[in-house]
C-alpha cells in the first residue's frame, strides 16, 4: 500500500515506518521537525529510512494546506495522522498553538483526504481525553469525558472532526487512544526517559505529588501492532479504540522498576502535583482485542529492560561522536 504518515520522524512514527518499510509498503513521511525537542534526535530516528526507494520525506507543517496538497500523493491508500503538538503541561502555557496545530492541522489532513478520495484515516488520539473520569478501567463508550488540559481538548476535537468527515464523506476514521507509550527512542521529555537520564548522571529526579499517581504504560511494539491492524481494518466507518496495556503502575513502582532494569538507584525528591495531570489512567482494551485482534503482551519489566538496553547503547554511541 501507499501510506502517508504524519509525524513520522518522532518516537511512535519512526517505529511505525520501520514496520511499514520492512513489510514492503511505500511511505510518505510528513514532518516539520518541530523544535519541541532536539531535531537531531528525529534525524537519527529516520536515518535508516532514507535508504529505501519506497520512502519519501517532506518537511512540511500540517498547518500549511498548500504544501500538504503538493506532498501527499493522490494515489494514497491510508493516512496515519500522528503529527501533533505534544505534552499536557506545555499546552497550558501555549494553548493557542496547540489548537492551531492539533485541530486546524487535523482539519487540513481530513480535507486532503476528502479532496484526494483517501478513504482510510487513522488518527492518534490520547488517553488524556478521559481526564478526571472516575469510571476505571476507561471504556470507549463511556460518555463522561472530562479533559483537564488544552492538549486533551484538542484530541477530543480531532476525534469529533473525524466523525464529521466519516459521516459526510465516507472516510473510515479510526481514533486510537494511546496510553503512555514508552520504549526505545521515547521522547526525552517523557518520564521514563527523563528519569533514567537523570539517574545515569547521578542527578535527582522529581516526582510530582506523593508518588501514588498511576499510569497505564504501553510498550511501543504493542502500539505499532495496533496501528498496523487499524491500517488494515475494513469494517465500520468510525471507531474510537483504546490502545493500552490494561493495567496501571504506581509512580513509585515505576521508579523501582527503572532501578531494577538499569541497575541505577534513584535519588528522589517530591514536588507539588502539576496542573493538567490526571491521577490515573487505565485502559479497557476489550474493544481493541475484538476489532483489531490487539494483544498488549509486554509487561512493564520486559519493556523497561528493552528501553534500558537501548538507552545504554544510545549513550555509548553518542560518546563516540
Amino acid at each position: 500500500m501507499n501510506i502517508v504518515v504524519t509525524g513520522g520522524a518522532g518516537f511512535i512514527g519512526s517505529h511505525l515506518i520501520d514496520r511499514l518499510l520492512a513489510e514492503g509498503h511505500s511511505v510518505t513521511n510528513i514532518d516539520n521537525f518541530d523544535p519541541f525537542y532536539d531535531e537531531s534526535v528525529k534525524r537519527e530516528n529516520i536515518k535508516g529510512h532514507l535508504d529505501y526507494e519506497s520512502y519519501n520525506l517532506y518537511e512540511v507543517d500540517i498547518r500549511d494546506k498548500d504544501e500538504l496538497d503538493k506532498a501527499i500523493p493522490k494515489r494514497t491508500d491510508v493516512i496515519v495522522h500522528l503529527a501533533a503538538k505534544a505534552g499536557v503541561r506545555p499546552s497550558i502555557v501555549n494553548p493557542i498553538a496547540y489548537q492551531e496545530v492539533n485541530v486546524a492541522g487535523t482539519q487540513n489532513m481530513l480535507e486532503v483526504a476528502r479532496e484526494k478520495n483517501i478513504k482510510q484515516f487513522v488518527f492518534a488520539s490520547s488517553s488524556s481525553v478521559y481526564g478526571k473520569n472516575p469510571n476505571v478501567p476507561w471504556k470507549e463508550d463511556d460518555a463522561v469525558l472530562q479533559p483537564i488540559s488544552p492538549y486533551a481538548s484538542t484530541k477530543v476535537s480531532g476525534e469529533l472532526l473525524g466523525h464529521v468527515y466519516s459521516h459526510l464523506y465516507d472516510i473510515r476514521f479510526l481514533a486510537l487512544r494511546f496510553f503512555t507509550v514508552y520504549g526505545p527512542r521515547q521522547r526525552p521529555d517523557l518520564a521514563i526517559h527523563k528519569f533514567l537520564k537523570l539517574m545515569s548522571e547521578g542527578k535527582e529526579i522529581t516526582l510530582y505529588g506523593d508518588g501514588s499517581t498511576r499510569r497505564d504504560y504501553t510498550y511501543i511494539d504493542d502500539i505499532v501492532d495496533g496501528v498496523m491492524a487499524a491500517i488494515d481494518y475494513r469494517d465500520s466507518l468510525y471507531e474510537v479504540i483504546n490502545l493500552g496495556n490494561n493495567q496501571t503502575v504506581e509512580l513509585l513502582e515505576l521508579v523501582e522498576a527503572i532501578e531494577e532494569a538499569s541497575g541505577i538507584m534513584a535519588n528522589k525528591s517530591f514536588g507539588p502535583e502539576q496542573p493538567g495531570d490526571v491521577r490515573q489512567t487505565w485502559a479497557d482494551v476489550g474493544k481493541a482485542c475484538k476489532l483489531l485482534t490487539y494483544n498488549s503482551d509486554h509487561s512493564i519489566s520486559e519493556g523497561l529492560s528493552e528501553f534500558s538496553k537501548w538507552f545504554s547503547s544510545d549513550i555509548n554511541n553518542k560518546k563516540l561522536v
